[in-house]
């Protein structure tokens, strides 16, 4: 099977075993959710002494990865997004980030890539309140080779970092020789009719969507963020200087995430046109990928509709 062909958090485990062959201070925590992930069995057989499951005890994991990476070690802690974030968000904001210790939080099933879990499951928020932490950086990377190229990156940083984690298989997008790099983000199709701005699984669904759009002679600026902090403020004014029109797509609510950095530097250095898609202020509901993409207003024909109204009204 190529790298490709796999699921992403099938490559997210084969790089933490990697990392935790090449450094004994990597180590590998999980909160009762490690067959989610990918790490068990995997993980735990290959290093049972440095695999720590804390079972249901999220704030606990946090406390521990923070103690861990205060000693020198490594700790690379995963759980559902909502878990990973909103449960214990004040452990992170002491322990992790006020304390400058580098743990490397992974949130798995981001958005509605969690589905049948439902709404107490999908969360809409990691983006914005991990945004908004001081010291932490904010990862989402679009297909295997740069997840990969990302956890190496942090296992070598020495920053705390967080990074939305999707599970499934997708199409690549980059190569094997792909660099991540958080101060740059990638432009995956030059354009002079509207900017389109993605991360993640968004990235995944724009990539049909601009396709659709030259079908039609409309040529989108389709610019990838990998991260969404620190945020690539150079790309983003050099492309909407161009445009004067701008669709931000994310998996998440249109508040506070990528839709919100935008439109912060944006309003601060070259006011234009702004349209958000993504979750609008609500919560999730059970459902399949498609379906709630659809539903929630991001799927790759509402990103095109979106890109024809604001290329219109530009």
């Amino acid at each position: 099977m190529t790298l490709h062909e796999k699921e992403l958090r099938a490559v997210y485990t084969d790089t933490l075993i990697e990392l935790m062959t090449e450094n004994s201070k990597v180590v590998c925590l999980e909160a009762d959710l490690g067959k989610s992930s990918g790490t068990v069995p995997r993980v735990w057989e290959a290093f049972p002494d440095r695999f720590f499951d804390v079972g249901v005890a999220e704030a606990n994991m946090i406390g521990i990865s923070a103690g861990l990476a205060n000693e020198g070690m490594i700790p690379f802690c995963a759980t559902f997004t909502p878990f990973a974030t909103r449960r214990a968000y004040d452990q992170i904001t002491i322990s992790i980030a006020y304390a400058e210790n580098p743990v490397k939080i992974v949130g798995t099933a981001p958005g509605i890539t969690t589905a049948k879990n439902g709404a107490t499951h999908m969360c809409f928020q990691d983006l914005a309140i991990m945004r908004a932490m001081p010291n932490m950086r904010v990862y989402c990377p679009a297909d295997v080779y740069e997840l990969r190229a990302v956890v190496r990156y942090m296992a070598a940083s020495k920053k705390p970092e967080y990074m939305q984690l999707i599970r499934e298989v997708h199409a690549p997008i980059f190569s094997e020789d792909y660099e991540f790099d958080p101060l740059k983000a990638r432009v995956l199709d030059e354009g002079s009719d509207v900017t389109l701005v993605t991360t993640g699984l968004t990235t995944q669904f724009a990539r049909k969507a601009v396709a659709e759009l030259k079908e039609e002679g409309i040529l989108a600026e389709h610019i990838h963020y990998p991260s969404v902090k620190p945020f690539d403020v150079d790309t983003l004014l050099a492309s909407v200087k161009k445009t004067n029109a701008v669709v931000t797509a994310e998996n998440q609510n249109v508040i506070g995430g990528l839709g919100g950095a935008v439109c912060e530097v944006l309003a601060e250095n070259y006011p234009a046109k702004v349209k958000r898609l993504g979750a609008q202020d609500r919560f999730g509901e059970v459902g399949d990928v498609p379906y709630l993409s659809e539903t929630l207003g991001f799927s790759a024909a509402k990103i095109a509709r979106a890109c024809r109204e604001m290329k219109k009204a530009a």
